[in-house]
């Protein structure tokens, strides 16, 4: 068998590509179907759900430790940007933007949450959309409330405020003079 080339240690934050950021509480060993297999036990509080992954599978299912402080400042700039407002139909666009949620790619979810982001002055989202919104700005808050040790609620705030004041930037050029 290769050697792994990730490791995780009881303790550690990780990201789960389709389920953010957990904690592993465990290394376990398990016989199944006759093989000896050692299990990384993941545990997700917020969704009060824990999940065994294979030692071997972590890399190959995308699990990874939180982010470098350089990849969260570059998906803090991608919220500043400009929101890409593509005429697509909804369905092809909740497809794009849930594969970048899945992804677990820092900057693609910001992409998410910047480009469904909506200032108050703005129309509302369908429901569907603020779904989506919802979830990319808490994975996203999850993994800057892991990486600054604060509480979600916090980072979730920042996050907001960037929107705010980038949307207050790219919506007055809309303003009638």
């Amino acid at each position: 068998m290769a050697a792994k080339a990730l490791s995780f240690d009881v303790g550690d934050f990780v990201v789960y590509p389709k389920h953010g950021v957990g904690r592993v509480i465990e290394l376990q060993r398990s016989e199944i179907a006759g093989m000896t297999l050692e299990l990384y036990v993941l545990r997700f509080e917020k969704e009060r759900m824990t999940l065994r992954v294979p030692t071997n599978k972590a890399e190959s299912v995308g699990m990874r430790k939180l982010s470098s402080d350089k990849t969260m400042r570059e998906a803090m700039d991608t919220l500043k940007g400009k929101p890409k407002v593509k005429r697509t139909m909804w369905s092809r666009r909740a497809q794009e933007y849930e594969a970048k949620i899945n992804s677990g790619d820092l900057v693609s979810i910001a992409e998410v949450v910047r480009d469904l982001f909506r200032a108050d002055d703005q129309p509302e989202q369908s429901y569907s959309e603020r779904q989506i919104f919802e979830g990319a700005t808490s994975r996203l808050a999850r993994e800057l409330a892991a990486m600054e040790e604060l509480d979600e609620p916090k980072a979730q705030e920042k996050i907001l405020d960037i929107l705010r004041a980038a949307a207050a930037i790219y919506n007055k050029d809309k303003v009638p003079a």
